[in-house]
């Protein structure tokens, strides 16, 4: 369906036609309607569906013709991660072009006075990540008693980075006469049970069959003995002259040794997760954008807000814990209608992960042996251990902050370390 037949202003038709789009996804020809009319959704997406389009073409229209003319916070869309809150921020603002909103992002890893800043000069949509957005509603730097469209994008990923505390806090302080829109890869038991409390008598919206992969992507299985998944990724890389791959880890400790590797075999590489500073991982994400980085190596929620939409290559370099991060990662690629390819190395210890992914896909992926790795068939299949550091992330460090002397003491801060004056725990 072509844009300029879902009744959308003169405003925003010019500036789809100025990003050189005509014909409307079906994610957006269903939803966009029923936003309009003032509906609550509920919309299963998968990535690359143009599901950003779907929401903040709606939302714009809907406060261009909105009687509250404030300088007051009118839009609120939530994203789980920086780049994802960066990039859905910079299509709010394409998209309205030409209207007058001001747009803010606000999230972690930056100044939060130039935050503040950008506030105080009055803005209209606020593109958000949770943890940073309650920091500014604590010091009250930021008021949302006059939303009146909540967005929550990724939901499904929310609930695995372990924030529906963090969201439930900041539904609280929102009026309760607004329209919310959800958005998900995944229809859980999690996200419908998030549904049912957040959304008044909502619109199902699905696209696709709940945890399907994108049609265009071609996956293929290289089976392979673990120690030498290394070397086939630079043989396949060098023999295929991949020129843009993102690869996935499952540990950030992996991700930088990985990326080591790499560039001692001559391929041009750069580490990608959350314990890289935000300007590291905005530098990285640009270089791999404008080719100059061959390769970007990547955890699953670091490059969830990764959006490329001509990226021919993911690599599963170690299969994920969980059969739909699968779906999420190989949803990198295939991106806006082309095509790409998903390749999974997958070592004996992982054969009971790749079964999981296809009775969760209902298929069964491709193999191919390649000539000079064939597989061990001595090699013992070894338990693969759980990374529980993500799982215990929000709950405080105890021993970190002990007083050695006297273990019943721990300090509370915001003190210096060097500051000896500790005070007991309650």
């Amino acid at each position: 369906m072509l844009f300029s037949s879902l009744n959308l202003s003169k405003e925003l038709l010019d500036a789809i036609k100025k990003k050189g789009y005509d014909t409307a996804t079906p994610i957006q020809t269903k939803v966009i309607p029923l936003i309009l009319e003032g509906r609550d959704i509920l919309a299963s997406a998968q990535t690359g569906t143009g599901k950003t389009a779907g929401f903040a073409l709606p939302l714009l229209q809907k406060l261009q013709y909105s009687n509250n003319q404030t300088k007051q916070v009118k839009g609120l869309i939530l994203t789980p991660t920086r780049e994802l809150a960066a990039q859905v921020a910079e299509s709010v603002r394409e998209y309205g072009s030409y209207l007058r909103f001001k747009t803010v992002v606000i999230y972690g890893g930056v100044s939060m006075n130039t935050q503040i800043k950008k506030i105080n000069q009055g803005v209209d949509i606020v593109v958000a990540t949770p943890g940073r957005l309650l920091d500014h509603l604590q010091r009250r730097t930021l008021k949302l008693n006059n939303v009146e469209m909540f967005v929550l994008d990724e939901a499904d990923r929310m609930l695995d980075m372990g924030f529906i505390t963090d969201i439930r806090k900041i539904i609280k302080t929102l009026p309760t006469e607004r329209q919310n829109l959800l958005f998900s890869a995944t229809f859980s038991k999690e996200i419908r049970s998030l549904a049912g409390s957040l959304l008044d008598s909502p619109t199902v919206v699905e696209v696709a069959p709940p945890n399907s992969t994108v049609d265009k992507v071609k996956q293929l299985v290289l089976p392979v003995d673990k120690q030498r998944k290394r070397e086939l990724l630079s043989y396949q890389i060098g023999i295929g002259n991949w020129k843009q791959v993102l690869v996935f880890t499952r540990t950030k400790h992996m991700a930088n040794r990985l990326t080591e590797k790499l560039n001692e075999d001559g391929i041009v590489s750069a580490a990608f997760h959350g314990n890289k500073s935000q300007a590291a991982r905005t530098k990285a994400l640009t270089q791999f954008k404008l080719g100059k980085t061959r390769v970007l190596v990547a955890t699953d929620i670091a490059a969830r807000g990764i959006d490329i939409d001509a990226l021919p290559y993911v690599v599963n370099y170690e299969l994920p814990y969980l059969p739909e991060d699968y779906v999420h990662r190989i949803g990198r690629t295939a991106r806006a209608g082309q095509e790409g390819c998903a390749v999974s190395l997958v070592c004996v210890d992982e054969n009971k992960l790749l079964r999981g992914i296809e009775k969760l896909l209902n298929i069964q992926i491709e193999k191919n042996i390649i000539a000079g790795f064939e597989v061990d068939p001595r090699i013992n299949a070894e338990p693969i251990r759980k990374n529980h550091a993500s799982v215990n992330k929000n709950k405080p460090d105890f021993k970190k902050n002990r007083n050695k002397k006297n273990p019943k003491k721990r300090w509370t801060g915001p003190k210096s370390p060097k500051n000896k004056s500790f005070k007991k725990s309650k």
